[in-house]
């Protein structure tokens, strides 16, 4: 997989690799008489540029397109927290990139007063992006291209970047993830049982379950859906899994794609009782900040597996710490 990668430029924007560490605390908290799993956390929110995330390593081989292109302008959207228009922003601001961003409302009702001006948003604007207004219409992409084919009409050479990051080549992107985890579990001595993580646009779970068929097998990759349509994301990771494997000559087996429903609230961006206590665990045991949309929510999904017995004593669990720390600051009434 490594040989396969490095046909692939990479603008050297993220810091890689990013650390693979125990969390010991939670561990011996979810199961105090030792017969639970060992659990790891890959550290992605410590990529580095605009407070990191999953997004900008997407963005390391992604934008290297851009810049071949010639394009003067990024084009992404997202909601109003969105952590990859904030990283779309932070690497346009990094490369010299003019950057235009579709900012979705009414896809989730805002849940405190000050959350169009804080955490993520605050920061688009101190990136310098421009911020557009525009309708959820449910069409994560079309807004996206709307404002990429105005910006052309006015003599920009955009380059659109799509909704999360995902695409084929932003999963090929997270394949590398695994080649990470892959080398740092060899030279920590053990073998990954399962790696699960928060799954939403799709090709970081498709990047994923690529990089594991390829360097880790006997490893299962878990995807909690946290936008309460799990066939929606489990098609989706699909779509750029076979996308991505096509591109590194990989072989493709659909069976290897698990989305668990029902473990992350209710709805795209509304937290529940799960999503606030596994935020709480993490920065009260492991000093881990996670939000409440995407990482936290998939620590949600981990402790809820961990309380059924999926895993047992003896087995190694690595959870991905997608970042998002900003949008924590635009729901802070949950943790009054």
């Amino acid at each position: 997989m490594k040989d396969q990668l490095a046909r692939f430029p990479r603008l050297g924007i993220a810091h890689l690799p990013t650390p693979l560490e125990p969390m010991k605390r939670l561990t011996a908290h979810l199961a105090p008489d030792g017969n639970g799993p060992r659990l790891w956390v890959k550290r992605e929110d410590c990529t580095g540029v605009g407070l990191g995330g999953n997004k900008l390593r997407k963005l390391d081989y992604v934008l290297s397109e851009a810049v071949a292109s010639g394009a003067d302008t990024l084009v992404s959207g997202g909601v109003v927290q969105s952590n990859s228009q904030r990283q779309v922003a932070a690497a346009a601001a990094r490369l010299g990139f003019h950057c235009h961003l579709a900012v979705y409302h009414g896809r989730l009702a805002p849940p405190a007063p000050d959350y169009e001006r804080t955490g993520n948003a605050l920061l688009n604007r101190l990136f310098g992006a421009t911020l557009h207004d525009v309708p959820w219409n449910g069409d994560r992409n079309g807004a996206i291209r709307d404002l990429a084919e105005q910006l052309q009409a006015q003599g920009r050479k955009p380059y659109l970047v799509p909704y999360g990051v995902s695409s084929p080549l932003g999963a090929v992107a997270y394949a590398s993830t695994v080649v990470e985890i892959a080398a740092q579990a060899e030279a920590l001595g053990f073998t990954p049982h399962a790696i699960v993580h928060c799954s939403g646009s799709g090709a970081t779970q498709a990047g994923l379950v690529v990089g594991a068929r390829a360097c880790l097998p006997t490893t299962r990759v878990v995807g909690i859906d946290i936008d309460a349509e799990p066939e929606r994301v489990r098609a989706d990771v699909l779509r750029f899994a076979e996308g991505a494997a096509d591109l590194l000559g990989e072989p493709f087996f659909p069976e290897g794609v698990e989305v668990v429903a029902g473990l992350a609230g209710p709805a795209y961006g509304v937290p529940h009782a799960a999503t606030v206590e596994a935020i709480r665990l993490g920065a009260a045991l492991e000093a881990l900040v996670l939000d409440p949309v995407y990482s936290g929510k998939g620590l949600a999904g981990l402790i809820a597996l961990i309380r059924t017995g999926r895993w047992t004593a003896g087995q190694d669990i690595v959870f991905i710490h997608t970042g998002g720390a900003p949008a924590l600051f635009a729901y802070r009434h949950l943790f009054d």
